[in-house]
C-alpha cells in the first residue's frame, strides 16, 4: 500500500468532484487514519455477526428450555431480518440527510439495547421483540459501515476495504459463531445458559462505542453537501495519520464543487426518489434480486444447518463444530473475495461464485449421504455465497451517487434481509417434507437467478465514485 503522503493532488479546474476526490484519495494512499478507521468500524462489525448467528447457536437450548417449536425458533429468525431490513431503509435515509457518521453510532446504540433485552427477557414475547430491536440496529450498522467504507477510499482500495466487513462478519463472525456458543455452553450450565450468548454480546458493544468516537464524517459526504473545508479538513487528517487533536494548517485538495452540491443533500429532501425511477431503478431492482438469492441461501444454511445435524443424531456442540467446519469456506470465501475485488470486474467474479455455489448445492443434494460430504460441500457453499454476499456489498454503493447512495445501498442490503428473515422458512418446510436433498435442490436453483440478473447492471470495477453528476456508465 502506499506510504502516507500531505502532497497536493494534481487537480485540474475542471475537474468534477468525483474526479477531485478521487485524485485526492490516490495521492494520500492509506495511511495510519485508514487503518484507524477500518479497524474501528470492523470492530463493531464482528460482534455484529456473532449476534445474527445467535438464533442458531440458542435454537436448539430454547427448544429444550421453553419447548418451542421449530416454527416458533425460526420466527425468531424472522423477526431479526425483517427488522435488519426496516433498519436499513431508514438508516440509508437518514444517513443521505444528515450524515454517516452519527447513524454509525446510533445503530450500535439500539443494537446493545436489544441484546440486553434477549438476555433479560422473562418469556417468548419479550425475547421475539428483543430479535426485533437488535435486528433493527444491525441491519442500520452494516448498511453505515459498506457506505462509509467505499467513500473513505480511492477505487484502487475500495474493493478491498469493503470486501473487509464481510471478511470480519462472515468470514470470522459466522466461522467463529458456533465457537462462542461452545465456550458459553461450556462455562455455563443450566436452562437459562443461552441467556450469556445474549448478555456477554452487551458488553463489547459498549467498548465499540467509546472507540468510534473517533471516526469521521466522510469526505465525499461532506463535499457533496457544500462543506469543503470540513471535507479537506478529514482528508488531511487522513493524509497525516490524525484522527484526533487540532490541525492548525489543512491542506486544500477539494477546490470546488460541482453545480447542484453546493445546495447540499440536506436541503434536496426529495433526492430519495431518484432511486425508484429510470436508470437508478433499474440498478436497484437487479441488484436487488441478486442479493435476494444470495441472502435466502447463505441465511437458510446458517439457521437451519444445526438443526439438520442434531435431527442426524448429533448433540448440540458436536453440531456446532461441524457448523464451525462448514464456516471456515465463509472465512476463505470472503478473504477471496477483498482479493479479487481490486482484480477482476464485479459481474464476473458473481457469475463464477453463483455457478460454484449451485454446483455446491446439488453436491449436498446428491452427493450429501455421509458427514464427511456433507462437511467438504458446505465448506464450499459457504465459500461461495461470501464471494457472491461480499461482491455485492461492494457492487452496490458503486452505482449510486453521494446524494442517494445510502438509500439506494439500503435498499439493496434490506431486500437481503428480508429474503433471509423469510426464506429460511420455506427452506425449513421443504427439509421438513424433502429433506437435506429436497432444501439443497431449491438453495442450488437461487444461484441459477443471480447468475442471470448480475450481467444486466453496469460494470463499475476501476471507475471512480459518482457524485453528484449524472449517471455516466455505459453498458
Amino acid at each position: 500500500m502506499p506510504q502516507d503522503s500531505t502532497q497536493q493532488p494534481r487537480v485540474a479546474p475542471t475537474d468534477s468532484l468525483a474526479m477531485q476526490i478521487e485524485k485526492s484519495y490516490q495521492t494520500i494512499g492509506v495511511t495510519k487514519a485508514h487503518r484507524q478507521v477500518v479497524f474501528m468500524i470492523l470492530l463493531g462489525v464482528f460482534f455484529d455477526a456473532l449476534e445474527q448467528n445467535a438464533v442458531g447457536i440458542t435454537g436448539p437450548v430454547l427448544r429444550e428450555a421453553w419447548g418451542l417449536t421449530g416454527t416458533e425458533i425460526g420466527l425468531l429468525n424472522t423477526m431479526t431480518f425483517t427488522a435488519t431490513a426496516l433498519g436499513r431503509l431508514a438508516t440509508g435515509l437518514i444517513m443521505d440527510r444528515y450524515g454517516r457518521r452519527n447513524m454509525l453510532m446510533i445503530n450500535l446504540i439500539i443494537f446493545a439495547v436489544g441484546s440486553l433485552a434477549c438476555a433479560l427477557a422473562p418469556n417468548y414475547a419479550i425475547l421475539a421483540a428483543g430479535r426485533f430491536v437488535v435486528g433493527f440496529g444491525l441491519g442500520g450498522e452494516i448498511a453505515v459501515a459498506v457506505i462509509m467504507m467505499a467513500e473513505f477510499f480511492s477505487a484502487r482500495h475500495r474493493g478491498t476495504a469493503v470486501g473487509l466487513i464481510n471478511v470480519t462478519a462472515a468470514g470470522l463472525g459466522n466461522m467463529l459463531a458456533p465457537a462462542f456458543g461452545i465456550l458459553v455452553f461450556t462455562l455455563f450450565d443450566g436452562p437459562d445458559k443461552w441467556r450469556w450468548v445474549f448478555g456477554l454480546l452487551f458488553i463489547p458493544a459498549l467498548l465499540v462505542m467509546w472507540f468510534r468516537r473517533y471516526v469521521p464524517e466522510t469526505p465525499r459526504y461532506l463535499a457533496a453537501t457544500g462543506k469543503l473545508d470540513e471535507a479537506n479538513m478529514v482528508i488531511t487528517r487522513l493524509a497525516r495519520g490524525k484522527l484526533s487533536g487540532p490541525i492548525h494548517d489543512p491542506q486544500t485538495y477539494l477546490t470546488a464543487s460541482v453545480a447542484g452540491a453546493a445546495d447540499g443533500i440536506v436541503s434536496a429532501s426529495g433526492a430519495w426518489k431518484q432511486v425508484l425511477r429510470g436508470t437508478l431503478l433499474r440498478r436497484t431492482l437487479l441488484l436487488g434480486v441478486a442479493v435476494t438469492m444470495s441472502y435466502a441461501a447463505q441465511i437458510s444454511m446458517l439457521t437451519l444447518m444445526p438443526t439438520i445435524l442434531v435431527s442426524r443424531g448429533y448433540n448440540i456442540n458436536t453440531s456446532l463444530w461441524f457448523t464451525l467446519i462448514m464456516q471456515s469456506g465463509s472465512l476463505i470465501g470472503a478473504a477471496t473475495a477483498a482479493y479479487l475485488a481490486s482484480r477482476l470486474p464485479r459481474k464476473k467474479v458473481l457469475t463464477a461464485a453463483a455457478i460454484l455455489g449451485c454446483a455446491a448445492g446439488l453436491s449436498i443434494a446428491f452427493l450429501g449421504t455421509n458427514i464427511v460430504m456433507i462437511l467438504v460441500f458446505g465448506v464450499l457453499f459457504n465459500f461461495s455465497v461470501i464471494i457472491l454476499n461480499t461482491t455485492i456489498w461492494l457492487f452496490a454503493p458503486e452505482l449510486y451517487p453521494t446524494r442517494v447512495r445510502g438509500f439506494g445501498t439500503s435498499i439493496i442490503l434490506a431486500a437481503g434481509s428480508l429474503a433471509g428473515g423469510l426464506f429460511p422458512l420455506i427452506s425449513g418446510a421443504v427439509f421438513d417434507t424433502s429433506g437435506t436433498f429436497g432444501m439443497f435442490t431449491v438453495l442450488a436453483a437461487l444461484f441459477i437467478v443471480l447468475a442471470i440478473v448480475v450481467q444486466f447492471p453496469p460494470e463499475t470495477f476501476g471507475k471512480p465514485l459518482e457524485e453528484d453528476e449524472e449517471p455516466t456508465y455505459v453498458h
